[in-house]
């Protein structure tokens, strides 16, 4: 656990600061999970689905690799935070987590965000 303040960790995860060994790992967990080219279509394809989530079986024809696969490349976005899962019945649904994706797109923007450039 870091022994950073709310507000000083989220100055480092924004890139205000430099990271902290705690941030460093859990922004890098974020970009692992994504890495992997279906994960990142995984995300994808969960964002683009109407109503904003996907249920596993909408997801498993899209690839050519096996339905346990899929099951694992949704746990890793999931323990990495990048999505959300709830079961109804017997299917999981998977919904983007928007905070996930707009601390990462902060991460990579930088402390240039909101400042205009001189010309």
């Amino acid at each position: 656990m870091s022994n950073q303040s709310p507000a000083a960790a989220s100055r480092a995860m924004i890139g205000r600061e430099p990271f902290g060994r705690v941030e460093a790992v859990e922004v890098a967990s974020k970009f692992k999970a994504l890495s992997d080219p279906v994960r990142l279509r995984l995300l994808a394809l969960i964002a683009c689905h109407d109503g904003g989530e996907a249920c596993v079986c909408d997801l498993t024809g899209a690839f050519e690799v096996s339905p346990p696969t899929i099951s694992h490349h949704l746990k890793v976005l999931r323990e990495s935070g990048m999505i959300t899962a709830e079961r109804r019945g017997t299917w999981i649904y998977y919904r983007i987590a928007p905070a996930a994706l707009a601390n990462l797109a902060q991460v990579l923007a930088g402390p240039a965000v909101g400042k205009s450039r001189a010309s």
